[in-house]
């Protein structure tokens, strides 16, 4: 695998983290799992949105889901990508000075 390919699989992780609902979500899994209905009130969309950023999320590896009874709980699968909050937050920052 080139380097070329690598970034271009990092920027697609980077995509699916580049939306402010799909940042809620991580940020709240990284505290421990929780249900879609849980993550909708956070969020404040409906459950078939958010339904849709967790699918995203688990598409890339960021996410996994485990179903108990009725209940799909979900669960931060990659908790280095919160370390993106604190780039993130570092840059903005900078930019403020």
């Amino acid at each position: 695998m080139t380097r070329r390919d690598i970034f271009a699989k990092q920027a697609r992780v980077l995509k699916a983290l580049a939306n402010e609902s799909r940042l809620m979500i991580v940020d709240r899994l990284n505290r421990g799992e929780c249900t879609v209905g849980e993550l909708t009130e956070l969020v404040g969309s409906d459950a078939s949105t958010v339904s849709k950023h967790l699918a995203l999320l688990r598409a890339h590896g960021i996410v996994e889901d485990r179903r108990q009874g009725n209940l799909v709980y979900y669960r931060l699968l990659t908790p280095c990508v919160c370390n993106f909050f604190t780039c993130a937050t570092q840059v903005l920052k900078e930019r403020s000075r």
